[in-house]
This record gives structure tokens, sequence and C-alpha cells, in this order.
């Protein structure tokens, strides 16, 4: 049976002083010790291994310590302090509130209280995972934690804070622990290097840091991982193979390429890291990432924030100089704006890769936003300023220093627009000719002449009603009645229903009328007018038979009629 013990229980401190990123506690504590001002009852809260029950097997050890140094740490030479060692105190118990939640756990821990300490001057009950404990366990345990026996210390761990009812929050002192940086982590983990004897790169503990993402056992489980498969020389491949992380090389190369507009390296470098098996909202949030990192680098005052090693700081301070924080900002803001949409994406490679052709662009539409657009002239020869304004009928402004488009090539512009992800191979992907063709698009548009008009509104809207496939939606189109009022096609159904019908299909209606009428300022409003609604009849002296229901039926609704045919359903005698 090997011998061998786990860093996180082998390096687990024994002293104040050896508390990784937690000196704001430890020198209360120490304070409190020396002054005898300590708490009847602590309560340790933070995230999972940040060292809660260390610090409370700690405290608890030195409060019984008989020579207690003056940094207030255990001689570990008295015989309170070698019972603890040895695991075989006791003045200790330790309590796992998990499995131990109920109010009969509770009261035999109250009873244990009852009884004064056999050596030592006190009695210390450490409760780990205390809001795991039933209500009826907290109300059990009020009293006591309230007014304990002046031999008796309460201290309770958890990570959930919020679970805890205030009444037992009131008794306590609180402490809240936080979570470990990664520069501590690494300062820890060379220490224990240094320990055992092994090489280990400091990028590649920049990256089991990052990975254990605030808890110190998790980077102390990762770290024994990683020597198990590397051995005594740990370099930075090992890591990211083991942990299956991606390098920063891919990300440095994809932003390299995303500054160049190399669309075809970036999409080539996402295949390659699909290949790997990798996720692709894993290559997205990393190069999220990369680019806070690049704008954070690019102040001074903002360095402290890049958690990397050197050899890294000093690469992405040579990227920073080469990117803009506008292409940087635009860059954050495309990827988490693809970041919320991936989860509803069908095609999520795809949702990726549109994100990233917006990011290869991004330079292009910031020089176009910040570029004032040129006056176009009238034929009558009086000048329009780009305000928003319609262009002349029949009239397209192409600008002077470009080569005209034929109409292949507008068509082919066109659809490589709307597909977004197609290079222009043939067309060279110019501003210029981008302007070009949104003029003659919208001079096409502005030399249509309106069709608007009652009987046309009227066509359209039943051709309209043709194409539908829900029968409900037909009836609803079948039963309006149009009225035109100047740009406004009024329609008037009887029923609110079909009022709430009309209203979730207005805005394809209102697309499909603007196109086929060519006029932009059509509007529709809908309204209830009650005359159109269906009359009942009146009821006769006598109960209706099964058949007369079935043709009132019909008539108040047309839909009842369809159902009945549709199902062969027959009258019962």
């Amino acid at each position: 049976m090997s011998n061998f013990i786990v860093s996180a229980r082998k390096y687990r401190p024994q002293r104040f002083e050896d508390v990784v990123g937690q000196q704001h506690v430890a020198g209360t504590l120490r304070n409190a010790l020396a002054t005898d001002h300590l708490a009847h009852a602590f309560l340790f809260t933070g995230p999972r291994g940040v060292g809660k029950t260390t610090c409370a097997r700690i405290l608890a050890k030195v409060i019984n310590c008989e020579n207690r140094s003056a940094g207030q740490d255990a001689c570990n030479q008295c015989p309170s302090c070698k019972a603890f060692n040895e695991n075989a105190s006791f003045n200790i118990i330790e309590l796992d509130a998990a499995s131990n939640n109920s109010v009969d756990h509770i009261r035999a821990l109250i009873e244990q209280v009852r009884f004064p300490p056999q050596q030592g001057r006190y009695k210390v009950f450490i409760i780990d995972e205390v809001h795991m404990l039933s209500n009826q366990a907290f109300n059990a345990f009020l009293k006591t934690l309230e007014e304990p026996p002046p031999y008796a210390i309460f201290i309770l761990a958890t990570t959930e804070k919020h679970k805890i009812i205030p009444t037992i929050l009131s008794r306590c002192q609180i402490f809240d622990f936080r979570r470990i940086t990664v520069p501590d982590m690494v300062l820890h983990l060379q220490h224990i290097c240094a320990q055992e004897g092994i090489t280990a790169e400091e990028d590649a503990l920049h990256i089991i840091g990052q990975k254990a993402d605030g808890a110190l056992r998790d980077a102390l489980s990762i770290f024994d991982r990683i020597t198990s498969a590397a051995g005594k020389h740990i370099r930075y491949a090992d890591v990211i193979e083991q942990l299956n992380v991606l390098d920063y090389d891919y990300y440095f190369t994809a932003t390299d390429a995303l500054m160049a507009e190399d669309l075809p390296a970036v999409f080539n470098l996402f295949d390659q890291v699909l290949t790997k098996g990798f996720e692709p909202d894993l290559f997205l949030n990393g190069l999220a990432e990369h680019l806070r990192n690049l704008l954070v680098c690019q102040d001074e005052s903002t360095l402290a924030l890049l958690e990397v090693g050197d050899s890294l700081r000093e690469r992405y301070r040579k990227q920073a100089e080469l990117a803009s924080p506008s292409f940087l900002i635009s860059g954050l803001s495309l990827a988490n704006d693809c970041d919320v949409h991936f989860k509803t994406a069908r095609n999520k490679r795809l949702h990726v890769e549109l994100g990233l052709i917006k990011m290869c662009f991004t330079n292009r539409a910031i020089t176009l936003a910040s570029t004032p657009t040129p006056e176009k002239k009238t034929p009558d020869g009086s000048v329009s300023p780009s305000n928003g304004h319609p262009l002349p009928p029949k009239t397209a402004t192409v600008p002077t220093n470009a080569t005209p488009l034929g109409e292949n090539e507008v068509a082919a512009l066109k659809q490589n627009i709307k597909q977004g992800i197609q290079k222009v191979e043939r067309i060279p992907l110019r501003l210029d000719a981008f302007e070009e063709a949104v003029a003659i698009e919208e001079a096409h548009k502005a030399g249509l002449e309106s069709r608007l008009t009652l009987e046309n509104a009227r066509t359209e809207w039943l051709q309209y009603a043709e194409k539908l496939e829900s029968p409900t939606l037909r009836q609803a189109f079948a039963a309006a009645e149009l009225h035109l009022e100047q740009k406004t096609l009024q329609v008037r159904v009887g029923l609110n229903l079909q009022k709430t019908t009309l209203q979730q299909e207005s805005i394809r209606l209102l697309d499909t009328l603007r196109n086929r009428l060519h006029d932009p300022q059509i509007r529709i409003n809908i309204e209830i007018d009650e005359s159109r609604a269906p009359q009942e009849p009146p009821k006769p002296n006598r109960p209706l038979s099964p058949q007369e229901k079935i043709e009132r039926m019909k008539n108040n609704n047309p839909l009842v009629a369809d159902l009945i045919e549709r199902l062969g359903l027959k009258i019962m005698d």
C-alpha cells in the first residue's frame, strides 16, 4: 500500500501565517487571541476550498495550547497540541451537518456541551456545512448558541450563508473568506514544488491557478494530477494537454488574423479548434477573455489585472500596441452578443462563425461610421444632405472614384451581403461598392410608383390569406372588412379573438403589403366593430335538438364544420 498523501492534506496549513489568501481573517483571530477577546460563536463563510475548515482547526488548536508563542501560534509540544496532532483530542468535536442535520443530532451535540473539558480551558465544536441543518435543528440549537457555558466555543462553516436563518447569524461573529487569487496560488504551488524537488514553468502554474477558479484545494488536486502525468518537470504544454484547455497561441493567432481581416485564416483556425474536440462556445469565451486582456494591457494602471506569467504578459503588451481600443471594445461586444444567443442557435458553429465575420470586418464598420457621407446632387442641381431623406425617384448617385458595377455584379454583391459568410471572390470587398449597391437599391425602390388603392389592398389581402395554413387565420382574414384612409388600412372585425389573431400576423402582412404595393408608408389599424359580430338567433321556446345545436355552432364559427368534416364526426341518437 502506497504512503502517498495528497498535497491538500500534506501541505494543509498548521499556523495562521501559512493560510493562503486570508490574511484579513488570520490577523483578526490573532488579535482576538492576544487580547483574550474571543467570541463564543464564529461563522466562517466563503467559497469552497479557501480555508474555512483549516482556520477553524487552527483556532481550535491554538485556543487550548498551553504555551502559545507571541505570534499566537501553537507550540506543538504541550499535551493538548499533541492530542490534536494525533486526532485524539476530546476537547475538539467536529460535526458534518451535511449528514447529521436532524434535531436528534443537534440534541446529542447539546448534551456534549453540558460536560466541561477534561483537559484545557475550552471545548470547541466545529460544525461544517452548517447550512444543511433543518429548520427544526436550527431552532433546537438557538438557545445553546446564544448562551453557552463559558468553556464552550462554536465554529460554524458554510459555503451558502444565505441559507442560514437570521437568528443564527445574529448570534455569531461572521468572517467572510475570499477567493484565492491566481498569484497567491502560484506562490503556494512554487513553494510545494521546492519542497518536492519539482521544476515547473510559471505559465504552467498560472494555468492551474486559473483552472482552480479561486479554490486552493482544487488547485492542489490539479497539481497532483499533473505531477502524476508529467513527473518532476511540469511544462506548459503538459498542463494544457492534461486539462484540455486551449493554448494562448490560438487566441494570439486569431486576434492577428482578425486585425488583418484574414477571414480564411480565422475560419481555418476555428476549424482546428473544433477538430481537437473543443466546443464552439469555449473558443468564443476564450477569445473574449483574450480581447479583455488586451484592453487591460493598454493602460499601465490596469496592467495588474492581467493574471498571467511574465512571458505571456510581454506578448499581451506587444499585441495590445497593435490593436485599437475601438476594435477591442467592438470585438468584446460582438463576442458577448454571440455568447448570449449561443444556446438558442440551431447551427452553433455557423452562429460563432457569423460572430467571427463581424469581428473580422469591424474596423471597416468603424471607419465607415466615422467617415462623413458626401453630399448628393439632385437632377435639378440642388444639393441634398445625407440626413436620412429618400433619394430622388429613378436616380442614383454613383461615387465618381468608383468603377460602376454591372447588373450581375450588383446581384452577386447583394446575395453575399445577405448571406454574410461567403467570401466575395470576383468582386472586390470595397466600401464604395457597398455604398453603390445600397444607392442603386434605394433609387430603384424610390422610382416605383405607389399602387396603394383599396381595390389593390383587398386583392393582396385575399392572396395573402390563401397562402396561410392555419384555418383560424384564414377565417379571421375572411371575416375582416377593409377601408382605406390615406395611408392607413383600417381593418374591422367583429370578435376580439379575430383582432388578436390578425395583430399577431400584422408584421409580416405589413411587409408584404409595402413591397407589393410599392409604398413604405402603409400602416395597418385593426379595430373591433360589434355590428360585424355573429348574431345569435332567437332562443326557441323548446329545447334544441342535437342537430340544431350543431347547426348553431356552425353558424357561430365556420371552423366547427371543417372540424366535423375532417374528423368524420356524427351525431349519436
